[in-house]
């Protein structure tokens, strides 16, 4: 008779991440970092009730490389309750998670060193062979691929860096592929990474990297002979190959990070393979989205209003902003910025759970040179009415000019 193993697959915790945050008055933390736990923990309800025979963690648990202990305490507790309900986790390391030496610990590797149960550490590639309630499953682990830790240091000091780039990828390619040739072909295979794949959507993680970036092609992934490709790195959440065998997912983030991921789905994947009693194996896997804090950006130009305030009053009344992340962009008149106080803006959005005022001002400058067409003046007087443009005062304009004398190829008058 066949079985079925079901399997979830998450990535890009980045606990530590506390933009557009506050003290939380409850818990003594702040409140963006409250948010990445509580999803957390909606994942790990949904693991229980679901009955997951195995949680693949597909890199960056947090932010920063050197976690604070408050953080390892937090992500700690949550990968306890995983362990005693008898699940088996991998936690695969991410370039978040890494140091760039080898020798060197990462920030996941206190789980492996205390021989928690059920919980695997992956810091260096291998093929694993799991057991779980439905059997054994293969997942072929792959970390970040620093370049370092591909290849030896005199393979690349001298090399220029589009050549290291192509010998990294070079290498990487030929560790997915020496992995998926240890395959059992009579066992649920999955390869877990964290890299980019060429055909990615790509979000904010680029605001958030650390180091240089190892890309692979998706024809290295796409091969039947993995049931599953469960990614993480890329924060939004994607299939890289959806009309074919096999799905090559970006669960992406649990949370929004920014801005960046403004409208994006948020959670992680459910998959399960089935096998039949000839032994073929059939993949079924969604997408399940977490209630993650909406960001909303509000844009508004009020040059030509007669009443700015009632614009912005308006405008904000059609958006729901209750507990979200608010970005509010207001173009205006130097003489309408008096009447649009941050405190009367910030009573218009009372119901939001963070709020970003950006003023975009539109200054006349008066000409010094009264009648006197820009396309006459000087390099150096154009660049004076620009900086006085931007607030630059009369007493501070010879620094600044003097600053830019070399390339106007003289010093100013």
């Amino acid at each position: 008779m066949g079985d079925t193993v079901r399997l979830l697959h998450f990535a890009d915790l980045h606990i530590g991440v506390e933009n557009y945050g506050r003290l939380d008055p409850a818990t003594g933390l702040n409140q963006r970092l409250v948010d990445f736990l509580q999803r957390f923990d909606e994942l790990i309800e949904f693991a229980a009730e679901h009955e997951a025979d195995l949680v693949l963690f597909a890199g960056d648990a947090f932010r920063s490389r050197a976690p604070t202990p408050t953080q390892q305490r937090e992500f700690a507790r949550r990968i306890r309750r995983l362990s005693e309900l008898g699940i088996p986790i991998v936690l695969l390391a991410g370039n978040h998670d890494l140091s760039v030496m080898k020798r060197r610990a990462s920030s996941v590797d206190i789980f492996h060193t205390l021989s928690v149960p059920h919980v695997v550490v992956v810091t260096s590639p291998e093929l694993l062979r799991i057991e779980t309630r439905h059997g054994l499953v293969q997942v072929a682990a792959v970390p970040y691929p620093f370049r370092q830790r591909l290849l030896s240091r005199e393979q690349y000091r001298h090399l220029p860096l589009p050549e290291l780039d192509r010998r990294v990828t070079q290498a990487a390619v030929a560790l997915v592929e020496r992995l998926c040739s240890q395959l059992d072909a009579g066992l649920p295979s999955v390869l877990l990474g964290h890299f980019s794949v060429d055909t990615a959507e790509l979000g904010s993680e680029r605001g958030i990297m650390v180091g240089r970036d190892v890309t692979l092609p998706i024809s290295a992934l796409v091969d039947e002979r993995w049931d599953y490709v469960a990614l993480g790195h890329i924060h939004k959440h994607q299939d890289l190959n959806p009309s074919a065998k096999p799905p090559v997912v970006y669960a992406g983030s649990l949370e929004r990070v920014d801005f960046g991921e403004e409208g994006q789905p948020k959670g992680f994947c459910w998959v399960e393979i089935s096998t039949s009693d000839d032994g073929t194996r059939t993949v079924k896997w969604r997408h399940i989205p977490l209630a993650a804090r909406r960001f909303v950006t509000i844009r508004l130009d009020v040059r030509d209003a007669a009443d700015p305030m009632e614009v912005v009053r308006n405008v904000v009344a059609g958006h729901d902003v209750r507990d979200s992340v608010v970005r509010l962009l207001i173009k205006m008149t130097a003489a309408q910025e008096p009447g649009l106080r941050d405190a009367d803006l910030g009573t218009l959005l009372a119901e939001a759970f963070y709020v970003q005022i950006n003023r975009e001002v539109e200054r006349v400058v008066r000409d010094r040179l009264s009648g006197v067409e820009p396309a006459g003046l000087t390099a150096e007087l154009l660049l004076e009415r620009y900086l006085i443009s931007k607030g630059v005062t009369k007493e501070e304009l010879p620094v600044y000019l003097r600053a830019a004398s070399p390339i106007f190829g003289a010093e100013p008058g």
